[in-house]
């Protein structure tokens, strides 16, 4: 009777562990697409880039701070992503939190092809975390916006590598390396 007992202890642990993880994974992976929170922010380029004017063309819209290492570490992906699709896709860098002069003397003489923009006082990437599950606020946090401006993918934490980052925008976006 006692080994009857255990037995059932133990499969009945298992069960509920196995159910556990499904469930953390369901909840970690699914997305639904949604139409993306329009901004308009300062750029390092001078002017102004508003999301909802590049309606028509694909877009990366990528959090980023000079403080984070993985974010330094995916931004020339995203640069080469900016270059090589041309006007096929827009890609947008928005640091949060560093000042403009201090973006500024990270790119020195640099002029990005990706839209670099300013989101100093970080409201717009507290609404995106709020909006697109992104509750601590983890940088890189990257969005891919259909040509329609639906969110069709998240991203917390970086790319592993260029690649990695074409076949994703390949998968979700049917975009190619030109």
């Amino acid at each position: 009777m006692v080994n009857r007992f255990k037995t059932w202890l133990v499969l009945v642990g298992v069960i509920v562990v196995i159910l556990a993880i499904v469930g953390i994974a369901v909840s970690c992976d699914s997305f639904s697409p949604s139409e993306a929170l329009n901004f308009t922010l300062p750029t390092l380029a001078g002017g102004n880039v508003t999301l909802s004017e590049l309606e028509g063309t694909p877009v990366v819209v990528n959090f980023w701070s000079i403080s984070c290492y993985w974010c330094r570490k995916q931004l020339p992906y995203l640069e080469n992503v900016a270059k090589q699709s041309g006007e096929g896709v827009k890609v947008i860098a928005i640091n949060v939190v560093d000042s403009a002069a201090r973006v500024r003397h990270f790119f020195g003489d640099y002029e990005p092809a990706m839209i670099v923009a300013l989101d100093t006082d970080g409201v717009v990437f507290v609404n995106y975390c709020q909006e697109y599950r992104n509750p601590r606020k983890w940088v890189p946090f990257t969005l891919l916006i259909d040509s329609q401006g639906m969110v069709q993918h998240r991203r917390i934490g970086p790319f592993s590598s260029e690649a990695e980052l074409w076949n994703t925008l390949k998968k979700v976006l049917g975009i190619t390396i030109p």
